[in-house]
């Protein structure tokens, strides 16, 4: 049974999950860029460590949830890294959205090194890790997956083995182009909606029981209506996925006309300065600075 866990990234989602892991009774060691990040969980009893590889060095499994793949590959390859760390017989599993060649890379580094690693994004974002009812894609070794499994269930719904390595990146990768078109779908929604004088309200209450009814819909639009833009989700951090989405479709030579046009949206959202929003902040290309239009 698993005793010690490491946990590099203590962000939004990450110290929900960590948050979770320590009310289980869990050992968990952080890490984080920013140490006062850590701050509350570090108080609520949490050891802090001030480097990845000391992180692993006293961890049986090792998490990781940062923000790009080039910040994936510094945790893992740069200097003090979880690769410098003796590997054998521990788990590594990245819960970052990333790439699955990246993923691929750091599953051979830490199979020669007698350890074994999953990549396993997680979908359901600050709600989901808030009430520990996020899902996990996973790709890796079923060995792998049924060790990591028992501590997965503590902050998951859902947690299913989609392949080999990288099979959990390409998972997430599907997830985030359906997740953009009903961002989409639920922004014009409300455009339209609002331009027709309808009640706002009632029209989400109404189509939250029918066909048009969606994670976006349910979870999103509410916030838009409180005027609401905290970052559940980043708005980068989603141009970021379906720049990946859209580079493995073209290595698979698919086009995806959808993606392509929310990509290009949300980085125009970017270019106005609302990254850091979250991914609801898409109606401010249309309502100035998210207020509904008088």
């Amino acid at each position: 049974m698993v005793k010690s866990i490491g946990f590099i990234g203590t962000g939004v989602m990450g110290s929900a999950i960590i948050g979770h892991l320590l009310k289980e009774g869990y050992f968990v060691n952080v890490y984080n860029r920013t140490k006062s990040k850590a701050a509350s969980l570090v108080e609520n009893g949490a050891q802090w460590y001030c480097d990845p590889k000391t992180v692993a060095d006293h961890s049986e499994i090792i998490f990781t949830m940062v923000g790009y793949p080039s910040d994936v590959e510094e945790v893992y390859f740069g200097h003090n890294g979880i690769i410098e760390s003796d590997l054998k017989q521990k788990i590594v599993v990245d819960l970052t959205t990333s790439t699955p060649s990246l993923a691929v890379r750091i599953a051979e580094k830490v199979q020669e090194m007698g350890g074994e690693s999953l990549d396993a994004p997680v979908s359901g974002g600050d709600i989901g890790a808030q009430k520990g009812t996020l899902t996990v894609m996973a790709g890796g070794s079923e060995t792998a997956f049924q060790k990591a499994l028992p501590v997965f269930n503590f902050f998951s719904s859902k947690v299913v083995l989609q392949g080999p390595s990288g099979a959990g990146q390409h998972t997430k990768m599907a997830n985030q182009i359906m997740i953009a078109g009903t961002m989409l779908g639920m922004t014009e929604v409300l455009v339209y909606a609002d331009k027709a004088e309808l009640n706002l309200e009632k029209v989400l209450d109404t189509l939250s029981g029918g066909g048009a009814a969606n994670w976006s819909l349910a979870n999103y639009a509410p916030r838009i209506l409180q005027d609401n833009y905290s970052p559940g989700f980043f708005v980068k951090h989603f141009i970021k996925d379906l720049k990946i989405a859209l580079d493995e479709a073209e290595k698979m030579k698919i086009k995806l006309p959808l993606t392509l046009l929310a990509k290009d949206l949300y980085s125009q959202l970017a270019d106005q300065g609302y990254e850091n929003d979250g991914t609801q902040a898409l109606i401010k290309l249309w309502w100035t600075d998210g207020k509904r239009p008088d």
